[in-house]
């Protein structure tokens, strides 16, 4: 089985890189991507617990902007994790989320919600990415929700009036970035209207021209005709397809391997890379 969207605790998940790749040896997996958000910072972690007969696909998700102002995912998978300009680029989006997360709590206090930048913080790992799932942690631990998705749903979804973008670049310039450091492009499910405003069709042409490799079709928050519009897109335009769990841990219901990609699409994707770098033991 191949799963090419996780995350740790390196970004919003619960689990260290080493707990989620002995989960994933548990589970069956073959293939597993970490695609923290707007971070590397777990690749060395995960690449010493993996197990033999398993392969480690280096990656992260990627904040981009949409044209109408909010936030889509782009997950860059094999790319070198030494490129200066990504790295540089990532980090920006990561420091533009502190500023963001301060906005966010200034007005869920205005509201009469008690909770602290300090609550949040102690929600993190050192030298974790700052996320609102730490939000909702720290909300989950005042009792204020039971769980991550509950949070999403009400409180921190995307057409909430405490939700507030955070810098990130456009698709077009998170593509070419991921391209111009040898790795692959594959947006994050994109249809995935339960988090709020999402792109249209009309949105892949330009990405396809800047480099787009993949779509993301099979992932929970896609219903069968979004899949079935999706896979057109793909053949229309010559893509990749694959399937993801976007595993996070506890606190949400995606499961390692809920959703997968097939080898023949896998072996598709990684020939577009400009070298290997799939890790081996």
């Amino acid at each position: 089985m191949i799963d090419l969207h996780t995350h740790s605790n390196v970004s919003d998940g619960t689990d260290s890189p080493s707990q989620l790749i002995n989960k994933a040896h548990s589970k069956g997996l073959s293939v597993i991507a970490l695609t923290d958000h707007d971070s590397i910072a777990g690749w060395e972690e995960a690449e010493t617990a993996l197990r033999p007969g398993m392969d480690l696909v280096l990656g992260a998700e990627i904040s981009c902007q949409a044209p109408g102002g909010f936030s889509i995912h782009m997950l860059g998978l094999l790319f070198d994790g030494g490129n200066s300009t990504l790295k540089s680029a990532m980090e920006k989006i990561r420091d533009n989320r502190i500023g963001r997360m301060e906005r966010i709590i200034s007005k869920l206090n205005s509201a009469g919600i008690e909770i602290t930048m300090a609550d949040v913080q102690n929600e993190m790992s050192e030298g974790a990415t700052l996320g609102r799932p730490h939000l909702a942690d720290a909300l989950i631990r005042k009792g204020i929700a039971k769980n991550r998705d509950e949070v999403f749903a009400d409180l921190l979804h995307n057409n909430s009036k405490f939700y507030i973008p955070h810098y990130s670049p456009s698709p077009d310039e998170v593509i070419a970035m991921i391209k111009g450091a040898g790795g692959v492009a594959v947006i994050a499910h994109p249809f995935a209207s339960l988090r709020g405003q999402t792109i249209d069709e009309s949105a892949f042409e330009p990405m396809v021209r800047a480099g787009l490799d993949g779509i993301e079709v099979f992932h929970r928050d896609h219903n069968p005709d979004q899949q079935d519009l999706l896979l057109k897109i793909v053949k229309d335009f010559d893509l990749v397809s694959t399937g993801s769990s976007d595993y996070h841990g506890e606190g949400k219901l995606n499961l390692l391997a809920e959703y997968t990609t097939t080898p023949e699409n896998w072996e598709k994707l990684e020939a577009r890379a400009d070298k290997r770098r799939v890790v081996r033991k």
